[in-house]
């Protein structure tokens, strides 16, 4: 029978519209039936592109009599963690404080209340070594809500207002921005860098993208050769393993190893925006051809396999492919309920689009082509991923570039006629806002007008759809805006994309927006203490006003909009807007100094803040934009229009900062001299 998910705009959601499970979407009418009812809330909380999300849903959540005790105890609440990422947070504190760790799916049973009493992640269909099973579980809550109600309800209460007290995880009170506290927080990261695989800390490995970022400035401020050093081995080892698509282009989500060899194949929209931007900045930074063709890469794959007819970009590939037929991969016969398992129309194996044997290489490219491609690609009789499979290696570039990019090409088309990830084509507000600084940079540096085109529409799409009466609206698909309100990473992350777009277009329109926007942040969603919470001050109430001031995946929600504050403030001379950076990143510097890693965005824009940031106006001298644009200063400012612009009458490249300027400068060679430009030209491919 449909659930009332039919009408939802999440695909998440809409994956489980038929479920057997009576699911309610997260809001009041849902505890207002547990409170009529007298039963516990069961809040599923995942997203759409999660592997073991799908393996749970399949196991339990389209097996009818599991779904019948649901039905009978249990009010059913599914959130896609990535359109409510606010009740996500605060229910993931309270899973991680119950059982010591954290992730998707996410369990967790509640009063009518909304307090919760019991929470974990994944339980499978039957018991396991030291794991119960679904059903069991369901049984035991079931017995202790009838049984033990007061001292159920006394445990969520108790848990309830410990959630409620919580405040920023750093603990340490705000703290003034020095530039010798960015050198420490360096030092210390250079302490946890992999000197044989790069990148940070051991497995499994996440694209640290933010803490690139601020490596790549603090080099770029202060001449540091060791944080250049570990941003281009981290960029090398990434772009040659099996955590970026050697056929595609586009990273995925993480590599389960710490040799970037075997990834978790789901590719995020917000790792291959930041990811872009990381790369191009490496490129501008030391000329390298290895970025530049990654660069170029992951903007085509935003385009092909990301773009939506609305002109947005979706929100990712899934990990999983559904094989249509045949028999399920594995060890037949053992007993073990098979996780890939997805229904009886066919089932998923995770990888399956990507990885290869010998005998596939051979079958599409010939015996000749075939056996160089397994050496160039690392292709194995063994195979380095499962049951004989490997995923595509690039150690080395080919010393034949035609052959290669022929059999690159064969590959391709071949993969393309397997089976595909599904595709989360919903639009999320702050990843686009990603995509729109990344595409519109990236289009401008190396000469690509239709990728400044795409950011174009994409900011568009935002000012079109996602704002509605002023305020932002976190998601849409279709066209449709969802109903869920925009939180704080929105705002920053859509104000970032606006800025940049200004800057290379010239369109002051996306200027004016990126200032309505943080004049939303500034009245609704400020702070005491001169930072911001996660969601505006008349959003739902939950068990606590979120507000986390470390990186997850993308910037802090503080951070991005730190950085937004003092790009806008370089771009308009307001003093205002620099004073409340500031104070936003006097916020995040405990967090900063303690462990950059989770940081990474505010030590960007702290070296930025540190730097200037400079101000570059290119007054009708449009043969020596591309050369401004190529300044590598932190968080430098680049317009041919604008407030930083107007009443100049003398052509040429004025460098100002506090929006005081040098004299102009006419030539390319002055203007590399005085942006400390280290590459002659950009690269047109």
């Amino acid at each position: 029978m449909p659930n009332r998910l039919a009408d939802q705009t999440s695909p998440y959601l809409l994956q489980h519209a038929d479920n057997p499970v009576d699911w309610w979407p997260w809001g009041s009418d849902a505890f207002a039936e547990a409170v009529a009812r007298d039963v516990p809330v069961l809040l599923s909380v995942g997203y759409a592109s999660c592997h073991w999300c799908h393996v749970m849903a399949h196991e339990s959540f389209e097996d009818p009599d599991v779904a019948s005790i649901m039905n009978e105890h249990f009010v059913n609440v599914k959130v896609d963690r990535e359109e409510r990422p606010d009740v996500d947070a605060v229910y993931m504190d309270v899973t991680v404080a119950l059982t010591g760790q954290g992730g998707w799916p996410m369990t967790v049973f509640l009063t009518p209340a909304g307090e919760p009493f019991f929470a974990g992640t994944y339980f499978p269909p039957v018991s396991r070594p030291g794991m119960g099973s679904f059903r069991q579980l369901l049984v035991a809550v079931t017995n202790a809500w009838r049984t033990r109600r007061d001292e159920v309800a006394a445990s969520g209460a108790d848990i309830a207002r410990q959630i409620a007290a919580m405040t920023l995880r750093s603990g340490a009170p705000p703290a003034r921005l020095t530039d010798e506290l960015l050198g420490t927080a360096v030092e210390k990261v250079a302490r946890t860098f992999d000197p044989e695989h790069a990148g940070f800390g051991s497995a499994p490995k996440f694209p640290p993208s933010a803490l690139l970022e601020m490596l790549l400035r603090h080099q770029a401020r202060t001449g540091d050769a060791a944080s250049l050093r570990m941003v281009t081995a981290t960029c090398e080892r990434m772009a040659r393993g099996g955590i970026y698509d050697q056929l595609a282009g586009g990273f995925a989500r993480y590599s389960v190893d710490a040799t970037w060899t075997v990834p978790h194949f789901e590719k995020m929209l917000y790792d291959n925006a930041q990811l872009l931007r990381v790369y191009l900045h490496l490129w501008r930074a030391t000329g390298s051809p290895l970025a530049e063709r990654v660069a170029r890469e992951t903007a085509a794959f935003l385009l092909r396999d990301l773009g939506t007819t609305e002109g947005g970009f979706a929100s990712a590939l899934d990990a999983d492919t559904v094989m249509s037929g045949g028999p399920d991969p594995g060890e037949p016969g053992s007993g073990e309920p098979d996780p890939h398992r997805h229904g009886s129309g066919g089932h998923s194996v995770e990888g399956a689009t990507y990885v290869w044997t010998p005998a596939e290489l051979v079958d599409v490219l010939g015996p000749d082509d075939g056996a160089w491609a397994t050496g160039v690609f690392g292709v194995t009789a063994a195979g380095t991923f499962e049951h004989g499979t490997s995923v595509l290696q690039l150690r080395a570039d080919s010393d034949e570039p035609g052959r290669f990019a022929s059999v690159r090409e064969r590959l391709f088309r071949s993969r393309a006629a397997r089976p595909q990830p599904a595709r989360d084509d919903k639009i999320v507000a702050a990843w686009n806002g990603l995509a729109i600084a990344a595409l519109a940079e990236a289009g401008v540096l190396l000469a690509e007008p239709a990728w400044v085109a795409a950011a174009t529409r994409a900011a568009a799409l935002l000012r079109d759809v996602h704002l509605v009466d002023g305020r932002l609206r976190r998601t849409s698909r279709h066209g449709r805006a969802g109903t869920n309100a925009g939180v704080l990473e929105d705002y920053g992350d859509v104000a970032e994309g606006l800025l940049v777009l200004h800057q290379v277009t010239g369109d002051e329109q996306w200027l004016a927006l990126a200032g309505d926007l943080l004049a939303v942040v500034r009245e609704y969603f400020t702070a005491d203490d001169g930072g911001f919470h996660d969601t505006a001050d008349d959003a739902e109430l939950l068990l606590r006003r979120p507000r986390d001031p470390s990186d997850s995946p993308t910037p802090s929600g503080q951070a991005a909009v730190a950085g937004a504050l003092l790009t806008y403030s370089a771009l308009t001379a307001s003093y205002e807007h620099r004073q409340a950076a500031e104070r936003v990143l006097e916020t995040l510097t405990p967090l900063l100094a303690a462990n950059a890693s989770f940081a990474g965005w505010a030590g960007a824009v702290g070296e930025a803040l540190v730097a200037g940031p400079v101000e570059v106006a290119v007054v009708n001298r449009p043969d020596l934009e591309r050369v401004a644009r190529l300044a590598t200063s932190p968080g430098a400012v680049v317009v041919t229009s604008g407030p930083l612009a107007r009443g100049r009458s003398s052509a040429g490249v004025y460098v100002c900062r506090g929006f005081v300027c040098e004299r102009p400068v006419t030539t390319a060679e002055a203007v590399r001299d005085q942006l400390g430009v280290r590459i002659v030209l950009p690269s047109t491919g």
